[in-house]
């Protein structure tokens, strides 16, 4: 290490990565560990808003005074979330704002970053509470800010998860393993057209069970028409850029669609044994359960992937460099706060929402629909771009 660092700073951030969990966390010196942390501040967030939502009422009586709702008798639930929301993005803010563009390590920007939970778990509490201090128009007008920085993650999210797979496909491809892993690629890919034919096999059979139901089979035409305009460009001899990140896209996009169908209104016909939506079972806890952890691993992964939104030439990091991007990793985690709110609330800040559901309502539907068709459209112009800029490049020097 440079000699101008402090020599016990140097051995307190040395020393935990030979030591324990909890010495790492009581010197908050290893930013890996800290990502968990804020991961599990983010999941009791979410928890409380969830709590707020389906028993606020109950448990909390005296919030009513704190609200001035049009929404009828569930109107609390929506705005508690939106202020759990509100506390819960203050934090990841004021977080982003304090360690955006950190360069290296070992300096006071990165020990608050992966330090002094003490003061950071008091701050994400007082902003919490302070969130159900504040007058009802500004809940309001957060909530329809809100509706903007869950569409901001929901980019972020799909850029990354475009990135991945393109990342995917480039490592298989290279020269170095390309030859061993070309049974893999043939593997993996064809299990995904499967897995892709048969999910849209079941979505006609479960969610278009009657000719009548034009909406849900353009939503399941659709997404295998798109899935085709994908593997056909894919494989265009002037793209050539194989069969792995086709199926895989195609995977995304037949889950989005189910995910979007799945959100339409309990009672729609179209929707085979929608009659027993009405009651609360233990498939729909665990449904609730396993999509709060979904979204909260998708929020993880998604702040800790900086490196697909650098556009500038990436050098080889310096060896105090710091691991990932902070500021990147806390707007993330402020934009998915923003989300979690429009999920708990179907998007809709008067909509009334059962327990125990999660992203419910036609809005939801319509908010996955075109995330889906916008994954489509930036996937096909991260393949068409390169042949467009040759093309126009060539065009010039022709000229």
């Amino acid at each position: 290490m440079e000699s101008g660092l402090p020599s016990n700073l140097n051995e307190d951030h040395g020393v935990p990565k030979v030591g324990s969990w909890f010495a790492q966390f009581r010197n908050g010196s290893n930013p890996w560990m800290a990502r968990y942390v804020y991961a599990l501040i983010f999941l009791a967030s979410n928890l409380l808003a969830w709590a707020v939502r389906d028993y606020g009422r109950n448990a909390f009586p005296e919030m009513e005074k704190l609200k001035n709702c049009r929404g009828g008798r569930r109107c609390l639930g929506a705005e508690g979330v939106l202020r759990v929301s509100l506390g819960c993005f203050a934090f990841f803010s004021v977080m982003f704002l304090s360690t955006a563009r950190t360069p290296k390590m070992y300096n006071c920007r990165d020990s608050w970053h992966s330090g002094w939970w003490s003061a950071k778990i008091a701050l994400w509490i007082a902003l919490t509470a302070t969130a159900f201090l504040v007058p009802t128009f500004i809940v309001q007008i957060y909530g329809e800010i809100a509706h903007f920085g869950a569409g901001v993650f929901l980019l972020v999210q799909l850029v990354s998860v475009i990135s991945f797979i393109t990342w995917l496909n480039d490592w298989c491809q290279s020269d170095k393993i390309s030859e061993k892993c070309r049974m893999h690629v043939m593997s993996l890919a064809t299990a995904s057209y499967v897995i892709c034919i048969v999910g849209i096999v079941m979505m006609y059979i479960w969610y278009a069970p009657e000719s009548s139901c034009l909406l849900n089979i353009f939503f399941i035409t659709w997404t295998l028409v798109l899935i085709q305009l994908m593997t056909s460009i894919s494989l265009h001899s002037k793209v050539n850029a194989g069969i792995l990140t086709p199926g895989l896209m195609g995977l995304y996009v037949v889950f989005i669609c189910w995910c979007a169908i799945r959100s339409e209104p309990a009672g729609e016909n179209c929707i085979r044994k929608a009659e027993e939506s009405n009651r609360t079972d233990w498939l729909t806890i665990i449904s609730f359960v396993i999509a709060l952890l979904a979204m909260v691993i998708a929020t993880f992964s998604t702040g800790i992937d900086s490196q697909c939104f650098q556009f500038r030439k990436k050098e080889a990091p310096a060896e105090d460099a710091v691991p990932y991007g902070y500021g990147f990793f806390h707007f993330v985690f402020a934009t998915g706060a923003m989300y979690f709110a429009m999920l708990l609330i179907g998007w809709n800040t008067h909509h009334i929402i059962k327990k125990w559901t999660i992203d419910v309502g036609w809005t939801s539907t319509w908010v996955r629909i075109v995330n889906e068709w916008l994954a489509v459209g930036v996937y096909l112009w991260m393949l068409l771009a390169p042949v467009i800029l040759l093309r126009f490049r060539q065009a010039s020097e022709g000229a």
